[in-house]
């Protein structure tokens, strides 16, 4: 996985039954762009259901499409601007599927009148970035510097001298 800065992609498209497989192609290069392979099925399929349901019901067949990704999670969103289609009188299969797929979903309405339909992805432990070993940290005596008026050769008569004096005790 690349890192865990933020990644977002816009798109704003008219629906058309032919360009929904087009959409699904690219929402799908972008997760693997940003390295989010094992999402691409369950987004491009949950994405793909929310198009097919705008191209069937709604008037309007301009849509925009969304996606954030944070490093933990990813969040996609389709607005579409139809005040007749509401979330509760979507084909009952739409939200199922979308429920089934995704971690979490939501709707709420914008204020031209229309609705967002999101829903969310977190990263499974597999898609997480191994971990580094960290250098272990310097002892103490590695740490610290020798004092500038110490000479290396001063230090090691000093250590000489500690040596023969606990030798002596």
């Amino acid at each position: 996985m690349k890192t865990a800065a933020p990644c977002y992609y816009h798109l704003d498209v008219e629906i058309r039954p032919e360009r929904i497989g087009r959409i699904r192609r690219i929402l799908a290069a972008h997760l693997r762009y940003w390295n989010l392979d094992l999402l691409v099925e369950s987004v491009c399929h949950c994405a793909d259901v929310l198009l097919r349901t705008i191209d069937e019901h709604a008037t309007d067949k301009n849509a925009t499409i969304e996606m954030w990704w944070n490093g933990q999670h990813l969040i996609t969103a389709v607005q579409d601007s139809e005040r007749d289609i509401l979330p509760h009188s979507a084909p009952s299969g739409c939200l199922t599927q979308i429920a089934a797929l995704s971690n979490g979903w939501g709707c709420c309405a914008t204020d031209t009148g229309g609705k967002i339909i999101w829903f969310s992805q977190r990263a499974r432990a597999a898609e997480r970035a191994p971990l580094v070993p960290v250098r272990p940290a310097p002892s103490l005596h590695d740490a610290r510097p020798l004092p500038r008026a110490l000479q290396p050769a001063a230090v090691a008569t000093a250590r000489e001298r500690e040596h023969a004096s606990a030798g002596s005790r």
